[in-house]
């Protein structure tokens, strides 16, 4: 007698997460769950990094091998699946993946600090500061984008409501946002830089205290570094702007004329592109 065989779920970000969880627990029967967890993001986030940001590769990569040579063969080989995971979960569109996922395994508590703002309340106050757009959209006409600073950065989830708000109001985040997200603790710190990374949201994410004005280590997203935002921030605005065009009127003056002046131009043409 044939057996029928059941069609396929219809893939969802809720199924991904569920199968993360699954893997993650598969990993920790020889290591406590929430070392594996923050082996995974930490490790993630390293080949992420790495594979834009050359600057920091040698450290970051001898990192990666002492995390990944604590694991089995066996083990070793439910890290890439992991990441596929969260990957194929975050595609669905923006939501905080990482934190709902750090909640279902009960991995925070009071001693550790680490309970996350829920993400249907980000989303309401993400709402709230875009509101129809209008205001937005002035402030990008003008400049060519708006500035994102989150001290408390958590996994991102403000930052993503923020990126979905922007979105729903017909606004381009990956290429009108800039983001400047801290937090205190390591494993936020790579949450947040693998989700912004993944929904290519152009930010510096900061390790350090933000109250102390302290900064550990950066992480560049692979959206910064493609988008030459360093050229764009420190310039202050976009090419095509209104302030773009204010300076183009601006009389030419001979202090202009630096030694470092032919570097920034093919900066400026390369940005472009973009």
């Amino acid at each position: 007698m044939n057996a029928r065989l059941k069609p396929p779920a219809a893939s969802t970000a809720e199924t991904h997460r569920k199968a993360l969880i699954k893997l993650l627990n598969q990993a920790s029967h020889r290591h406590h769950l929430w070392e594996v967890f923050g082996d995974f993001i930490e490790m993630a986030a390293l080949a992420l990094a790495n594979s834009c940001d050359l600057t920091q590769r040698a450290s970051r990569e001898e990192r990666y091998m002492r995390l990944i040579g604590r694991y089995e063969p066996a083990e070793q080989k439910l890290f890439p699946m992991m990441f596929g995971e969260l990957t194929l979960a975050v595609e669905h569109g923006p939501d905080d993946v990482l934190g709902k996922v750090f909640s279902e395994l009960e991995l925070g508590n009071s001693a550790r600090g680490q309970f996350f703002t829920p993400y249907h309340l980000c989303v309401m106050t993400a709402q709230v500061n875009v509101g129809d757009g209008d205001h937005m959209r002035e402030l990008i006409r003008q400049r060519g984008f708006v500035r994102v600073n989150e001290p408390a950065a958590g996994a991102g989830a403000m930052v993503i409501a923020m990126a979905e708000a922007m979105g729903k109001a017909g606004i381009n985040y990956q290429q009108h946002m800039h983001v400047v997200a801290q937090d205190v603790d390591s494993r936020a710190v790579h949450m947040c830089f693998l989700q912004l990374s993944l929904l290519h949201i152009p930010a510096i994410v900061v390790l350090g205290n933000t109250l102390a004005l302290e900064v550990r280590e950066q992480w560049f997203t692979p959206a910064h570094i493609m988008g030459l935002w360093g050229v764009k921030l420190e310039r202050g605005y976009a090419l095509g702007s209104a302030m773009d065009g204010e300076q183009a009127l601006e009389p030419a003056t001979p202090e202009i004329e630096t030694p470092t002046t032919p570097a920034l131009t093919i900066n400026e043409e390369q940005l472009s592109l973009f």
